[in-house]
């Protein structure tokens, strides 16, 4: 039994932890287990979301250093490396924006009872009344002391709380482009040493996900238990927000590869979506059943360059550091996410804290590690950042496993659209491509 267990795939470790939690939330409402759930079995969710809160300011430092120094490798943010980055930023702020849109229209987190709803609110009130007293503390007199905000005084002092990330984010991202405009000899130190940090950071995130299913069967189990109260039958309606955000989701991401990217396509290339789609349809396939970007891009890269014509000096570039950072599925569901467990637990999100979702999650994209349980640590990120309770992940985590499918299709869809779109700016894309004649 242990050995089949040991043998699962991450994913469904996972859900079979969710299931297990669903099963004991609703025994211990059933026969009043109550009291041993809070004392045995709630701490091993909170050391979860510990741990992965410990984790994460290392991962965003790391990974988003690693990735700015990388670009001195491709000619130090030359004239195709700055469109590929304001290709993928935007199309990030505008996948955020179409989430959060989404997600404030559809609110998925409303279907939850008042009355519980209520008493979570004033459960979890801590975190989002401090965030409320810090935020009436730093109440901006000038329009831009928002941005003044950003800039750490003491980088320590930053890295020291969660709410802080973006000025870490800020110093990480300054600190790797300092890297990048060295030359190597003076810096490969420095760049060995975020080469060998990168990879113990990326082994303690797998060390710590291999308690994940422990962890989201205690988170989720709990939850169950608070939510419901005495009264079973409104379980029933957390499912039914599940669900809802579920939808939502995918609306989310419908829109995305429906929508933006063939508006883009039409107004900067000579393709047509369906041309387009029938094309990369076969990236999309391998992209939603391998859930990872990095392992599409192999094919990826064959597809855009033989098939739309993309010429291997754009794809060779456009490509890997889209895998990189071009998380536009991630972000979205990141901005979803959030806002719907702030419904479920009764906070109101300020227009201010949405626009902190959109930075921080755009920013955040950069250094998300493309391993499982990257996006995970990401997402606690952008909960603390606008105080909302982490312990609402755990109901993401339940149903995250086919999300990620499609998140992921969203992802190399736009890498794809990105490579196109820079081909044709530097009249390097042939469409559509010369065949060779067979010998």
């Amino acid at each position: 039994m242990w050995k089949k267990w040991k043998n699962l795939p991450l994913w469904a470790k996972i859900i079979a932890g969710m299931v297990a939690g669903i099963i004991w939330g609703l025994l211990a409402v059933i026969f009043e287990w109550t009291v041993f759930n809070q004392q045995w079995v709630k701490p091993f969710g909170t050391i979860f979301l510990n741990m992965l809160q410990m984790i994460a300011v290392p991962l965003i430092f790391v990974s988003l250093v690693k990735g700015m120094a990388g670009l001195t490798d491709i000619g130090k943010l030359s004239r195709i490396g700055l469109k590929t980055l304001g290709f993928f930023m935007a199309s990030t702020v505008v996948a955020i924006t179409v989430g959060l849109l989404i997600v404030n229209i559809m609110k998925p987190g409303h279907a939850f009872p008042d009355s519980r709803r209520a008493e979570m609110q004033e459960k979890y009130a801590d975190p989002a009344g401090e965030k409320g007293t810090i935020a009436e503390q730093v109440t901006p007199d000038a329009p831009l002391d928002f941005l003044v905000e950003i800039v750490p005084q003491n980088v320590v002092d930053a890295a020291s709380d969660n709410r802080n990330i973006l000025q870490v984010i800020f110093f990480a991202i300054l600190f790797g482009i300092a890297i990048a405009l060295l030359p190597h000899e003076k810096v490969k130190v420095v760049k060995g040493f975020f080469d060998g940090m990168s990879e113990i950071i990326m082994k303690i995130v797998k060390i710590i996900m291999k308690i994940a299913p422990l962890g989201v069967f205690a988170l989720l189990g709990t939850l169950i238990v608070e939510f419901t109260g005495d009264d079973i039958a409104e379980s029933l309606d957390l499912f039914a927000s599940l669900g809802l955000y579920m939808i939502t989701t995918i609306l989310g991401y419908i829109f995305m590869i429906f929508a933006v990217y063939p508006f883009v396509l039409k107004l900067f290339t000579p393709l047509t979506y369906r041309g387009f789609y029938k094309i990369i349809s076969s990236v999309q396939m391998i992209a939603f059943s391998t859930s990872s970007s990095a392992a599409t891009l192999p094919f990826s890269m064959n597809v855009v360059e033989r098939d739309l014509g993309v010429s291997k000096t754009i794809s060779s570039f456009v490509l890997p550091i889209g895998t990189t950072i071009n998380m536009d599925g991630t972000s979205l569901y990141q901005a979803v996410g959030a806002v719907f467990i702030a419904q479920v637990f009764g906070f109101d999100l300020t227009i201010a804290q949405q626009l902190t979702i959109v930075l921080t999650a755009t920013l955040a994209s950069i250094g998300a590690p493309g391993i499982p349980g990257g996006g995970v640590v990401m997402l606690v990120i952008i909960l603390t950042s606008v105080g909302l309770p982490a312990e609402g992940m755990a109901m993401l985590l339940a149903l995250d496993r086919p999300l990620d499918m499609l998140r992921t299709v969203v992802n190399v869809t736009g890498d794809c659209t990105a490579s196109t779109i820079i081909a044709k700016s530097e009249n390097e894309l042939v469409y559509p491509p010369v065949k060779e004649e067979p010998a």
